[in-house]
Parts: structure tokens; C-alpha cells; sequence
């Protein structure tokens, strides 16, 4: 499978710390060159976060802020304005600092079911209690990506899109472990096949071989990720048990890459040989060989860095690029 990122890449998960987004691209494109994003500042309140940025990317299904969070809305008001208005502001920085980039160039945005365990409808319940209401998201959704990545290419011309969806509560929905809105109860299960379907419908807003889901989670559904059709998983590999190793084999068997959080993503002592360790230590139990290593493997950190200090954030790529190198020249 063709990769938009050459061998030895290393990537951010997505969130950064601060609220200046020329700041921010500035720091991801000085220390991410060869595979960049596009900086998420949620200190700037709830309309930057996860759940504001998928807001802002729906089509046709506004939303408001109420008291327990994101809802569902008659017609558009100032929160999913000013949701909407935070994604241009990072556009417009986006541009100013790289309209001249050429390579790899990956853009995040949370996928249906995080969305829609996040979003009430008009009733106040889990978006994704509601089929109906879950279906019309995930097309929402889809549509309102195809948009967004038409115009991050129409300001950076020169970048090969990867879309990264983020699915933090995939394993809570597939397990049937969201609360309901009076907490004493929790929402049915989501069925796999479903599950799988409605990812599939989101990421074809990508390119083929462009298509990333990230989950931090624990219990991070592998095969129905490739069921999917993904071309990367991200994950945590301080997460990661042997029961997750017959899966991740059979996934990078089958062409697939494994983005693996290897430093953490707050302030903590972190070295290079303590990136490669948790990579070394999962390539010896999967037992390939030593030159598919640079190509399978994307070193990242563990999640965002949202809640690290800017110091820790420049040396944590620092040390994923040296990773990276290290991988790739492992692989001869």
C-alpha cells in the first residue's frame, strides 16, 4: 500500500497547548516537517475542542452550548458561529504559515460515534441513543469533511491530506457503557457491523490510503478498524495487553500502519530510548523482521499534548524525530 508519509515519519496526535494558532502551526511544521498537522488549541474554550470542532464541521445540523454540554439546535446561533469561527481562525494560520508545504499534511476531527456520544439531541439524551438522529450525523459529518479538506487543499496545494478521526469512545459504545442523561442507566450497545459501516461512510470523505482513526482507550476494537477500512490505527502503547498483539499482527500483515503513543502527553522525564523501548518490545512479540519496521511504525505521542507545557511539547517531537530516524535506519 502507497503511504502518503515516507518511512521513519513521526506525527502529533493533534492538540497543542496555547491559543495562538500561527504559534502553534509554527511549532508543528518546525518540529514535524515531513508529516505535519493542523494544530487543535482547546484552551480557547469549549468551541475549539473535540466536540466544538466536530460541531463546526457538520453540515445543515446545528448546535448549541447548554448546561451539560453540546445540543442539537432549531437553527445556527453564536456558539456553533463561534465554533466555526475558531476552525477558520486556525485555517487562515494554517496557511499563512505553510501555503508552500509540499508532503504529508494530516487534519483531525472526531469521528461519528465520539460525536455522537457527545452531542445531545433536542430531548437531552446521547446523540447516539437516537439511530435516526446518529445516521443523519455521520452524513452531516461526512459532507462537512469532504468541504473541510477541499479547503485545507485549496490553501495548501502542495500537501497530500491524511484525515485522522479521533474515537476516544468507541470501546464505551460498542460495550454499552455510556451513561444515560439521568445516570442511572446505561445506553444499549452499538452493533460492530454498524459500528463499522458508519466509519466507513466517514472516512471515504478521505483519499484512499489517507484514512486514520485514533482511539486512546483501552479496549481499542482493532479488526473492526480494518473492517472499517482503515490504512492507520492510533494508539496508546502503554494500553496495549497481549491480547491486543494477535490483532495488530494480522493488521500490519495485511499492509496496514500502527501510529504508537510512546511518549507521554504531559510534562514527565522522557528520553529517546524510552520512545523505542515500547516499539522494540512490540516488534519482538509480533516477531517481523527488522526492515518492516521504519514502514508499519509511526512513532506519535500518546494523545494530545493539549495539557503540556510548550518546552515539553518541542522536545517530545524532538525526540519522536529521533525515533524515527533510528527506526528507519534499522530497517536498512
Amino acid at each position: 500500500m502507497t503511504r502518503p508519509w515516507s518511512p521513519g515519519s513521526v506525527t502529533g496526535i493533534g492538540s497543542f497547548p496555547g491559543t495562538d494558532p500561527v504559534e502553534a502551526c509554527r511549532l508543528t511544521f518546525g518540529e514535524l516537517p515531513e508529516f505535519p498537522h493542523l494544530p487543535e488549541l482547546p484552551e480557547r474554550g469549549v468551541g475549539a475542542g473535540l466536540t466544538g470542532r466536530g460541531v463546526a464541521l457538520l453540515v445543515d445540523l446545528p448546535a448549541e452550548i447548554v448546561a451539560s454540554g453540546w445540543r442539537m439546535a432549531a437553527r445556527p446561533g453564536r456558539d456553533v458561529r463561534a465554533a466555526q469561527d475558531l476552525l477558520q481562525r486556525d485555517l487562515d494560520a494554517l496557511e499563512s504559515v505553510a501555503a508552500n508545504h509540499v508532503g504529508p499534511l494530516k487534519v483531525q476531527a472526531p469521528g461519528p460515534w465520539t460525536l455522537a456520544a457527545t452531542v445531545e439531541v433536542h430531548t437531552g439524551h446521547r446523540m447516539v441513543s437516537d439511530p435516526g438522529a446518529t445516521r443523519e450525523l455521520a452524513q452531516s459529518l461526512t459532507e462537512g469533511l469532504r468541504l473541510h479538506l477541499d479547503d485545507v487543499q485549496r490553501r495548501v496545494p502542495g500537501a497530500t491530506l491524511v484525515l485522522q478521526l479521533d474515537e476516544p469512545a468507541l470501546p464505551a459504545v460498542l460495550a454499552g457503557q455510556l451513561p444515560t442523561a439521568s445516570g442511572w442507566g446505561t445506553i444499549r450497545s452499538v452493533a460492530a457491523q454498524l459500528v463499522s459501516e458508519t466509519l466507513t461512510e466517514v472516512l471515504s470523505a478521505a483519499p484512499a490510503g489517507s484514512r486514520v482513526v485514533h482511539c486512546c482507550a483501552s479496549d481499542v476494537p482493532i479488526a473492526l478498524l480494518r473492517e472499517a477500512g482503515v490504512d492507520a490505527i492510533a494508539l496508546d502503547a502503554a494500553l496495549l495487553t497481549t491480547s491486543h498483539t494477535d490483532a495488530i499482527g494480522e493488521s500490519i500483515d495485511a499492509g496496514l500502519s500502527l501510529w504508537l503513543g510512546v511518549l507521554p502527553s504531559t510534562d514527565q522525564a522522557i528520553t529517546r530510548e524510552g520512545a523505542l523501548a515500547p516499539i522494540r518490545r512490540l516488534w519482538t512479540e509480533l516477531g517481523f523482521s527488522a526492515d518492516m519496521l521504519a514502514t508499519s511504525i509511526v512513532p506519535t505521542p500518546a494523545c494530545g499534548l493539549a495539557g503540556a507545557s510548550p518546552a515539553y511539547v518541542r522536545r517530545a517531537l524532538g525526540l519522536l524525530r529521533e525515533a524515527g530516524q533510528e527506526l528507519l535506519e534499522q530497517s536498512g
